[in-house]
């Protein structure tokens, strides 16, 4: 075998476990089917702003020894992730927290959003969807203004065809915390994604253009383990199944001589007429000053040949599979 470890896929957790493999004095070959590495972490330069090409990518953890890890191939900023949310002509303080409550309902006070918080949502003793589980903690004003349209935007169906466990991770704070995280540590390379890769992998061969599954026998040839980072069903040449996917559609637009477009680098756009769910100003990850901006839209679509898969559907048929 000419590799200990062929591995398929050059996104960050391919580059890790090839600099890993490295440090521990075994060899490695990467594989990637895109014509350019990082998979979705990739960053591009345009008019001297990282452009997050397949969405943003905040990097965050409590652990001391990943944060040095990262650390020691980029310096990163201290980027907090407080996005915005945009339903109806107006703007919220996102995730939910007392600001949000304040802006609903004019509640100044813990205690004063607790109450009303109890009184909006709706007695539902054995909720059975992420439907019924938002309403019985918040209450419909809430639902409907952050839940609603975003998440059957993201998922292409009903918020009541789908699990609770999908919405439970957003936080709900009774105090001004805006940080979308609890972690300790928190923020964005400094000169992008693709350097602090570039640096993990330097002296490792990266294979641009390559399909492993188009040409698997040669490539299982290559190395005594194969690491695969992709789709599972596809690894498994849909034997036992297709599991069904999302995918997203990314538009670009350069924006001439505007300094700043909308203050924040996210905002979710939550109207379900709205066909994209946020926008991002790419500057604002690293507090950039540069007199144009870049903006990207980001639509989710159904997924077909013709698109990348980025997220499973998280239902009892898929987890079941």
């Amino acid at each position: 075998m000419k590799y200990d470890y062929l591995i398929v896929g050059s996104g960050l957790f391919g580059c890790t476990f090839a600099n890993l493999a490295k440090n521990n004095n075994k060899t490695a070959l990467i594989i990637e089917k895109r014509n350019h590495p990082y998979g979705n972490c990739y960053t591009e330069k345009i008019k001297n702003i990282d452009i997050h090409k397949y969405g943003p990518h905040i990097f965050h953890t409590n652990s001391d020894k990943i944060w040095e890890y990262v650390n020691s191939f980029s310096k990163f900023n201290n980027f907090i992730n407080r996005p915005k949310v945009s339903h109806a002509g107006e703007l919220y303080s996102f995730p939910i927290n007392l600001m949000t409550l304040q802006q609903l309902w004019g509640v100044n006070t813990p205690e004063q959003a607790r109450k009303k918080i109890e009184k909006e949502k709706l007695n539902i003793r054995n909720p059975q969807n992420l439907e019924e589980w938002i309403l019985s903690q918040v209450g419909e004003k809430i639902y409907y203004t952050f839940i609603y349209g975003y998440t059957r935007k993201q998922w292409g169906t009903e918020p009541k065809n789908l699990p609770s466990f999908i919405i439970k991770r957003l936080p709900i704070r009774l105090n001004f915390n805006d940080n979308y995280y609890f972690d300790q540590y928190q923020g964005i390379p400094v000169n992008g994604y693709s350097e602090l890769m570039t640096n993990m992998t330097d002296g490792i061969e990266i294979v641009l253009n390559t399909d492993y599954l188009s040409n698997r026998e040669y490539w299982d040839n290559q190395a005594s383990y194969v690491v695969y980072t992709g789709a599972i069903d596809d690894f498994f040449n849909l034997k036992y199944g297709t599991l069904d996917y999302r995918s997203l559609k990314f538009e670009h637009q350069i924006l001439e001589n505007v300094s700043d477009y909308q203050g924040n680098a996210i905002i979710n756009y939550t109207d379900y007429h709205i066909p994209y769910t946020r926008i991002i100003e790419h500057k604002h990850f690293t507090f950039g000053e540069q007199q144009d901006s870049i903006i990207t839209k980001e639509f989710p679509q159904t997924f077909s040949k013709n698109t990348d898969k980025y997220y499973p559907i998280n239902n009892d048929k898929n987890n079941n599979l």
